[in-house]
């Protein structure tokens, strides 16, 4: 019985995502995240003990929301129907692959009605400054942005959900979300949200090596696992290049490099050598990386439940 608790919610949540991606109408838990964020940034976020501060918002937001969950699950595992609908819904909103999926080909989609229009709709999905960027910038952003966020959006919440439930997946969202909000290490958050990025980090550990491995797997390249390992460790981040470095490794391209952020040219590393002209018709190709990583981890999990447990 226990395996079909874990088994049935995560297919349904899946299969939810895969059909309706993140309609902008649907109320969703990660808008309140940011808000609940927001609201205890403004109020905590002066000196002294500003480090402090940071660290006691993430500890609280991250229980309370591990609370929540876990709390909820209780008191429903007695009512199938409830437990099931609680989790589907929550397992779907702990995913991010078919919004990911869509705001990349919208970005490709644009791109090809105009330059100005492909920078205007990629800065909805990226950090970075995209005024000044041509269309292979735009092109290099948006395979970057997809690969790191199928870690991110997919693999990460997946792994969690597989080892602590639907507490594990909100839990790492809460996490993620802060991570987006306040880690940026500039004079506003560098010791405010210092915490909630090293956290960030530490919990993207592995689900970030398990998605760079994964991708060369389905694509038939783990022969270049090497290459991943080598550039991975070369990013500014400690999670981040390693699926970057897997999909420039099965496109034999070149990802990363100098780019703007808030008005600060910041110097990254490339990553991979090759620096040729990508296609528009690869967005096809990543597309089909990200959905079969997806549906390969999500077996995964099945068979460990079914055949391990």
């Amino acid at each position: 019985m226990e395996y079909k608790l874990v088994i049935i919610p995560l297919c349904i949540g899946c299969l939810l995502d895969l059909i309706l991606g993140d309609p902008r109408w649907l109320p969703h838990p990660i808008r309140l995240f940011g808000k609940s964020i927001a609201f205890g940034e403004r109020k905590m976020n002066s000196s002294p003990y500003t480090f402090g501060k940071g660290m006691l918002l993430t500890i609280v937001l991250l229980t309370l929301t591990i609370l929540f969950f876990y709390s909820a699950q209780q008191l429903l595992v007695t009512y199938p129907i409830g437990y099931y609908s609680f989790t589907s819904v929550f397992v779907f909103y702990a995913l991010a692959n078919r919004s990911l999926i869509d705001e990349g080909k919208a970005v490709f989609k644009a791109l090809e009605q105009g330059l100005d229009q492909g920078r205007k709709r990629l800065s909805w999905i990226v950090g970075r400054e995209t005024d000044q960027l041509n269309a292979q910038h735009i092109k290099s952003a948006v395979f970057e942005t997809m690969s790191e966020n199928l870690s991110d959006g997919v693999i990460a919440p997946l792994f969690y959900y597989a080892v602590f439930g639907v507490p594990g997946a909100m839990g790492y969202k809460m996490i993620n979300t802060l991570d987006s909000m306040i880690g940026y290490k500039n004079d506003r958050y560098i010791h405010f949200g210092k915490f909630a990025a090293r956290l960030d980090d530490v919990v993207n550990y592995i689900p970030a090596r398990i998605t760079a491995v994964l991708m060369l797997i389905v694509t038939a390249k783990l022969h270049k696992i090497r290459f991943v390992f080598r550039y991975g460790k070369q990013h500014t981040s400690p999670n981040a290049g390693y699926p970057e470095a897997a999909l420039a490794a099965i496109l034999d391209c070149r990802f990363g490099g100098p780019n703007y952020y808030h008005g600060e040219l910041v110097e990254k590393p490339y990553i991979g050598a090759n620096d040729r002209v990508l296609a528009d018709h690869e967005i096809k190709t990543v597309v089909w990386i990200n959905q079969k990583v997806t549906f390969v981890f999500i077996l995964l999990i099945v068979s460990f439940y079914l055949f391990v447990l």
